[in-house]
């Protein structure tokens, strides 16, 4: 969801304050039926078939982390943002999901490790993306499942991160890595996009 960072542009940002409007995005709140269906249909594409323990970073006020658990995966989410947190707690009351205040780059799990890590939209902000996602494989249990939905944003000057630079990151940590392009897909974003968006599948060594 873009809410961590250090010294990036989206650290300015204060996602506290932003967190009472932030569902009012189609693709945050999922609120319209046809773009919630289409994330919940990528989702069962992504997601292993087996529920299992599932790590949200950046979860923001969890919608992604409500079609998990809806899929019976236990939901681990992370996020900078108190307000987004309490958020997600109120979103999946009664479910099997602990939220907790915390850096998607150092995720406070201690020795917990999970069958999928889940990432949209916050990788670009980190300053060093090698390094957590070198974080984020050493999380997953062997075999484990890493989906990272991210892009490219603008045209003046862009930010983001493109498809080919995060391939060649996950290059020597991961197996059998697909990229999955997303621009072409308007009902994910409620509208029609024109900037890079995609995600990556890949799983890490038995």
């Amino acid at each position: 969801m873009a809410h961590q960072s250090d010294g990036t542009t989206s650290a300015r940002v204060d996602w506290d304050a932003q967190a009472a409007a932030f569902d009012e995005e189609p693709d945050h709140g999922l609120r319209d039926p046809e773009v919630r269906a289409a994330w919940a249909g990528r989702l069962r594409g992504w997601l292993p078939d087996r529920p299992g323990g599932l790590l949200d970073l950046g979860c923001g006020t969890g919608s992604l982390s409500l079609l998990a658990a809806e899929r019976g995966h236990r939901v681990t989410g992370i996020d900078l943002s108190p307000a987004m947190i309490d958020r997600a707690r109120a979103k999946l009351a009664g479910r099997d999901a602990v939220f907790l205040v915390g850096d998607a780059a150092a995720p406070p799990v201690g020795e917990e490790r999970f069958d999928t890590v889940l990432v949209r939209h916050v990788l670009w902000t980190l300053p060093d993306p090698g390094r957590a996602l070198r974080r984020w494989c050493d999380l997953l249990r062997p075999g484990g499942r890493l989906v990272l939905v991210e892009g490219v944003w603008g045209t003046v000057s862009p930010v983001g991160i493109p498809a080919d630079r995060l391939a060649a990151l996950l290059a020597p940590l991961t197996v059998h890595a697909r990229v999955e392009r997303l621009s072409d897909d308007p009902r994910l974003w409620g509208r029609a996009v024109e900037d890079e968006r995609y995600a990556v599948v890949a799983t890490v060594p038995l």
